[in-house]
């Protein structure tokens, strides 16, 4: 049939046999997402339809995530909004301070998302849930009010890249050096609307974590979505998580792919995106001694279980360097708590760090953590932009929890093989 896993997921949700590149199609949706910035807006769309229910109570999520807890007025105003529609619509998923989290990782983590679903979401990384196997991508406002009141939406059936995974990654290599390196091989532009597929017998050694880190920055590459085969791995993290059943759908053997890349990730060493672009990416040995002033671990694309761990690992002992402001943001309130049943904050805050409720905070520029004039940041976030943390002078590198950790003990970007 020649259709890649994206195009039979949505062949299957358009109730069509066979779609290919460019068509355009009508899909059934399993999950519309929004949050206290997004929602908003689609609220008042979806009033002009003049539906007075959305299409399925269980099927939409809304997550006030990215200045939550209120941080002003205005943002308790929008808290304030979402909170009242989802009373008044009987939103099933709806996920207040104290039960929320930042919205990609708590998503996976209810089980509210499985392997062939078709999810929109009104923030640009929803594509996170392909490290799932499903499709997921971002919509504007707009749209996410008619699939709240239609469950329908269309597409423009994407075309694929394929990304062929070899070998092993070393120790303190994960999913975000690895996007990284992608990135900046192809660039910001490299997959356009396209879906990047990730495959290959590498697949089996990345961990769940380091997938959805993957897959939450496809975005950054321009792409449509990105999605990972299904695998044990996959199965074993959806177990006690969910008791939907699910398809799995593989590519075609004669799939159509605009390009494929083979990546070795025993290649690939610690990484950053050096301001003010994702795709300008240096291995962090080639850098010169950049003092910064500020550590971010944490957002939804880097403030997993996992993640935390790995930066537990690192500063466990030792001291943030003086100076140095170190934040960190669980992802979720269950990734706090087991963070602290496993000693993690523990470790982290004998080390110097601070600990923040699970939000979006200081990645899109928000809150708990903004950048003055002339500041630099290592972040684990997932845009550079100028101006996206704080002040327009100021920098933002992104790396990973690893090497922000290493960073933070010696105060200038440092790759934690060199500790």
């Amino acid at each position: 049939m020649k259709m890649t896993m994206t195009q039979k997921i949505l062949a299957a949700h358009a109730g069509l046999d066979y779609v290919e590149a460019g068509q355009l199609i009508e899909a059934n949706l399993d999950l519309v997402l929004g949050n206290d910035i997004t929602t908003p807006v689609a609220i008042k769309e979806f009033d002009k339809i003049g539906v007075t229910e959305v299409f399925d109570k269980s099927k939409v999520v809304i997550v006030p995530d990215h200045f939550a807890p209120a941080k002003d007025i205005q943002a308790a105003t929008q808290c304030k909004c979402v909170r009242e529609f989802a009373e008044n619509k009987e939103i099933e998923n709806y996920f207040e301070v104290g039960e929320m989290g930042i919205e990609h990782a708590l998503i996976p983590e209810k089980g509210l998302v499985v392997p062939g679903d078709v999810v929109i979401g009104a923030d640009s990384h929803t594509c996170t849930y392909g490290a799932l196997g499903a499709f997921s991508t971002g919509i504007g406002s707009t749209d996410m009010a008619a699939g709240m009141a239609t469950g329908k939406s269309w597409f423009k059936v994407p075309s694929a890249i394929k990304f062929i995974l070899i070998n092993k990654p070393t120790k303190y290599v994960s999913g975000k050096d690895i996007i990284l390196h992608i990135i900046g091989l192809i660039g910001v532009d490299g997959a356009l609307y396209k879906s990047m597929e990730f495959v290959g017998d590498g697949v089996k050694n990345l961990s769940m974590d380091s997938r959805l880190t993957m897959a939450n920055m496809a975005i950054e590459a321009g792409a449509k979505n990105g999605i990972f085969e299904v695998d044990e791995i996959t199965k074993e993290y959806l177990k006690g998580r969910t008791n939907r059943e699910y398809t799995i759908y593989t590519a075609d053997l004669d799939a159509i792919y605009d390009e494929e890349i083979t990546i070795d990730l025993s290649k690939i060493k610690p990484t950053v995106s050096c301001p003010h672009s994702p795709d300008n990416t240096k291995l962090v040995d080639e850098l010169p001694k950049i003092k910064i002033d500020q550590v971010v671990i944490g957002s939804c694309t880097n403030g997993r279980l996992e993640d935390l761990r790995m930066a537990a690992d690192i500063l466990r002992g030792k001291k943030v360097a003086k100076g140095i402001r170190a934040i960190v943001f669980p992802g979720t309130q269950q990734i706090y708590l087991d963070a602290v049943e496993e000693g993690i904050v523990t470790d982290l805050v004998k080390a110097g760090c601070v600990m923040s409720t699970p939000t979006c905070g200081p990645c899109l520029g928000g809150h708990m953590g903004i950048l003055a004039k002339g500041e630099k940041a290592v972040t684990t976030t997932n845009r550079n932009f100028v101006g996206r943390m704080g002040h327009i002078e100021s920098e933002v590198y992104l790396a990973s929890p690893a090497v922000a950790a290493a960073s933070a003990i010696t105060g200038y970007i440092t790759n934690p093989e060199n500790l």
